[in-house]
């Protein structure tokens, strides 16, 4: 999937105003998934994604500072994913919430079914709870 057809879907599913805002929500989630998940993995999430948009990802799915293991993942719930995506959009945790979902709901259309299992699979249950439904399941914590 592409990154204008990305941000439109998001843009649409989550009704925002414009395009920008969309970017923003979009980036938002991708750099605060990039902190919660292991480096491997979001280093798997931007490889599937349109170069503009796997750069949230790369911070984090670089190597620890050593260069020689990939760094781990933060453990956090639900709450501090809310609030960061809310810093980072510029908004508050409700609507956070509710855009995240809408770019959750996009990825799933936009990586491969096995990637998304991975996914749901390192997430904990709380913030699976925001992936389309059919996807959620009991993750770590």
């Amino acid at each position: 999937m592409h990154h204008d057809e990305i941000i439109g879907k998001v843009q649409a599913l989550t009704q925002l105003p414009d395009r920008g805002s969309a970017e923003q929500a979009t980036r938002a989630v991708l750099e605060t998934l990039a902190e919660r998940l292991p480096s491997g993995l979001a280093g798997h999430l931007a490889a599937q994604l349109p170069p503009t948009l796997a750069a949230a990802l790369r911070p984090v799915a670089g190597a620890s500072a050593d260069g020689d293991t990939p760094t781990s993942a933060e453990r956090f719930g639900l709450t501090t994913f809310a609030g960061r995506v809310a810093a980072r959009a510029a908004t508050d945790e409700e609507t956070a919430l509710r855009q995240a979902a809408g770019v959750l709901e996009v990825l799933d259309a936009a990586l491969t079914p096995e990637l998304m299992e991975k996914l749901t699979a390192a997430l904990p249950a709380d913030i699976g709870a925001l992936l389309p439904s059919g996807r959620a399941t009991e993750g770590t914590d």
